[in-house]
């Protein structure tokens, strides 16, 4: 995915990356925001994604790792936090081109859902979604994401290892039940 740079006007760690959807949505951001989950964070990975906004409400998703897209860049990124983001503004003209790549595009409450799990921020993305927005596959993103087994396994793995590392950091790897 190729977009021009834009201007940075926020640049963070989060712990719950619906600050930065609720920050974009607030602002009715036209632009993009660049999501470097903990693992990039805190152990050099190389996983980034991006996720664009037209007036707010998301419309792509990519993830550099994966050269995934849609749904499944969301997937990738899905996890606990902490988040390191970046949001850029962009003229809706510097977006035009890239917002017409299809196999990149999200349903406007699924980023909410899937990297905040935050039902409020679901329901406001999509009453601020402009009605032609609102296809069949909005409704249905719990169901895409329980369907998704390797996803939602990749997530549990990834909680594992959390648990795994804590314990040992907390000294209580005796009560670990494999």
């Amino acid at each position: 995915m190729k977009i021009p740079r834009g201007d940075l006007i926020r640049s963070r760690v989060v712990d719950d990356p619906g600050t930065t959807l609720a920050t974009a949505l607030d602002r009715r951001l036209t632009g993009y925001a660049v999501f470097e989950p903990q693992d990039a964070v805190l152990l050099g990975d190389e996983t980034r994604g991006v996720l664009t906004f037209e007036a707010g409400v998301p419309t792509l998703a990519y993830c550099t790792d994966t050269d995934r897209g849609g749904a499944d860049a969301l997937n990738d990124l899905a996890g606990p936090g902490p988040y390191s983001v970046d949001l850029y503004e962009l003229d809706d003209a510097d977006l035009a081109e890239t917002h017409e790549a299809d196999d990149l595009r999200v349903p406007p409450g699924l980023p909410a859902e899937r990297l905040a799990a935050n039902r409020d921020l679901v329901t406001r993305t999509r009453e601020a979604a402009p009605d032609e927005r609102l296809g069949d596959g909005d409704g249905d993103t719990v169901a895409a994401f329980l369907a998704d087994e390797a996803g939602i396994e990749a997530i549990r793995e990834q909680a594992r290892e959390e648990a795994r590392a804590r314990a040992e950091e907390w000294g209580l790897t005796d009560a670990l039940d494999d």
